[in-house]
């Protein structure tokens, strides 16, 4: 039996009445060695739960392998030490998560199937996930209230009311969680309005309501929906997220403290999102696209009451003061913010540039048209799509379909345009200097639409290309996700401007390490590593201009960075500095 049960207008939690107070916090985004901090300031908050989401992307990389629980995977010593600290956690693993994460958390290999009906009732879509669960809930029965674990309810799907009415998949969840062990509470989350509430329930699970604002409103929604039993918001929005080429998104800490307040004293429960943001490391970012692709940024900050490199910030303050009204808050210290590492400056004075050395670092796959990334199997990363154009002369690059997401294109190694999905680019004027020049086009994946219909949109180039209405054939495709740099080939230079896309490295000493930011004036647009550790993505168009360097992927003595820079440099020098820098700040 669950620990966690309903009553008529509450939850019981070992036979006395509970109300959640929650703050999500995503283990896959923050470091694991900063793991049990981030927890222990979540229950100094006032926090008795927190939530989070499992990315089955990660934890499950290639079709029926096994699944992935170590480093920032490793979801049972998250429960166990979330157990340690005494809080409880609200587990949402999904299948589909959005999240603002890559593909909303479905793996590559699943999407690259067209023919499956995502999110769906489908028995090939059902059949997958049966597997995945498979193998995803044994390791983590243990950690389930029924087994004394941390673990209190487990969600079903995710705002599934916004994406579609199929009951019969969501009752094909319930009944594989049921068999697999799961006995704790299920709820599902919609956003609060009739429509997607009704669509998204399902019949004997808790329905909860996600919104930011207008409390009364929306618990009212909620009440209407379900008559009785405990009103949840199981998001509370705090602040959102980012997108490339937009503001930096806030919200006052006092307005937000305000309608927190609303909640408690309606007596509902409440997860904040996001209490602890973190950071898209790599390349799990996600993206939107309603009526343009718009990719979200590195960071996943969320102007949340932790910031994103885990120090207080004045939600956290003003939170406690409101939970500590409605429940009990420990009688200890607020924590205090983490030491940062001293300013210092990075000189880069070995390249390898990109173009040359294609074949060193993704051997190339022969095809008569241009292959999308789904086809050559790569999951995240760029694509570099290499020809020869025979006719020489000013004329049309036409690229059917156009690109997914943004496309540099090189004639004889010079570059002569970009394309991005954004701006719905499908062709480019260009000059072939002579018969039989080479045409290089290097596609970013900028990362999976996450939420609505356009999940699983196909990245590289997403068609045959033609030149003054000539198809171009025989393409050599080169999958270049760099899972590992060890194929770099660096060499020493004493250049000061680079007009081509390569890697550059440096080395810095450190002391004594501790959390940092790194700022690139001067350099335009890429990928960054620390000591092998991939921060993500930068881009001078911003909002933001600092990546996140966690204290723990530092080391006492030499420290290796490595910048992969897709245009033009204007020198050799990157910063590590004390404060971030996420743009500027807009309601």
């Amino acid at each position: 039996m669950s620990a966690l049960t309903t009553s008529s207008d509450g939850f019981v939690l070992h036979g006395e009445p509970f109300r959640i107070i929650s703050g999500a916090m995503h283990y896959f985004r923050i470091h694991p060695d900063q793991w049990a901090d981030r927890l222990r300031k979540a229950r100094l908050m006032g926090l008795n739960t927190v939530e989070t989401y499992v990315p089955w992307n990660l934890h499950q990389p290639e079709p029926g392998g096994p699944l992935v629980l170590d480093g920032f995977l490793d979801l049972p010593r998250y429960l166990s030490l979330a157990r340690d600290e005494g809080l409880h956690v609200l587990l949402r693993p999904g299948p589909f998560i959005c999240a603002e994460w890559d593909d909303g958390g479905l793996p590559s290999w699943l999407i690259a199937d067209t023919d499956i009906r995502l999110r769906s009732s489908d028995p090939r879509f059902t059949a997958v996930i049966d597997r995945y669960l498979d193998v995803l809930l044994p390791p983590l029965l243990p950690y389930m209230a029924a087994a004394g674990g941390p673990v209190i309810a487990v969600q079903v799907e995710n705002e599934y009311g916004a994406y579609g009415d199929d009951t019969a998949y969501l009752v094909h969840l319930e009944e594989a969680f049921r068999a697999r062990g799961v006995e704790e509470l299920l709820f599902t989350c919609d956003q609060a309005n009739a429509e997607h509430l009704a669509a998204g329930a399902l019949p004997g699970a808790l329905a909860t309501a996600t919104f930011g604002s207008r409390v009364d409103q929306h618990l009212a929604a909620l009440r209407a929906h379900q008559p009785e039993g405990p009103l949840m918001c199981s998001e509370f929005w705090i602040g959102w997220f980012d997108h490339w080429g937009g503001p930096h998104h806030v919200r006052d800490a006092a307005d937000a403290a305000a309608d927190l307040d609303r909640l408690l004293s309606a007596g509902a429960s409440v997860n904040i999102y996001m209490f602890h943001g973190g950071t898209n490391f790599g390349f799990t970012n996600g993206a939107n696209h309603r009526h343009t692709y718009e990719p979200t940024v590195t960071s996943y900050d969320y102007d949340a009451a932790l910031t994103e490199c885990g120090d207080p910030g004045p939600k956290y303050h003003a939170f406690r003061e409101v939970i500590a009204r409605h429940a009990p808050v420990p009688d200890e210290p607020v924590p205090a913010p983490a030491p940062k590492l001293p300013p210092l400056t990075v000189e880069l004075v070995r390249r390898a540039p990109l173009l040359r050395h294609a074949d060193t670092l993704g051997k190339p796959i022969r095809t008569e048209n241009p292959a999308t990334m789904n086809d050559l199997g790569l999951h995240a990363g760029y694509a570099l799509y290499r020809t020869t154009v025979e006719a020489a002369g000013d004329g049309l690059l036409h690229f059917t379909g156009g690109v997914g997401d943004r496309a540099q294109v090189f004639v004889d190694g010079a570059p002569v345009g970009v394309l991005e999905r954004e701006r719905h680019d499908e062709t480019l004027a260009v000059r072939v200097p002579r018969p039989g020049a080479t045409l290089d086009v290097l596609v970013e994946n900028m990362g999976g639409v996450n939420y609505g219909p356009r999940i699983g949109a196909p990245k590289g180039l997403l068609g045959p290309v033609t030149f003054n209405g000539t198809p171009l054939r025989d393409w050599d495709c080169h999958t270049l996700p760099f899972d590992t740099l060890d194929a770099v080939p660096f060499e020493a230079s004493d250049a000061t401007t680079a007009a081509e896309p390569g890697f550059h490295h440096g080395t810095f000493d450190v002391e004594a390490p501790a959390d940092a930011f790194l700022a690139l004036p001067g350099w335009t647009k890429g990928q960054a590593w620390i000591n092998g550790f991939h921060l993500g993505r930068y881009w001078n168009r911003g909002p933001q201009h600092t990546l996140y360097v966690p204290a723990p992927i530092l080391r006492p003595g030499t420290n290796d960075l490595v910048l992969l820079e897709l245009h033009a440099t204007t020198g050799t020098r990157a910063q590590l500095t004390d404060t971030a820098d996420l743009g500027p700040e807009t309601d």
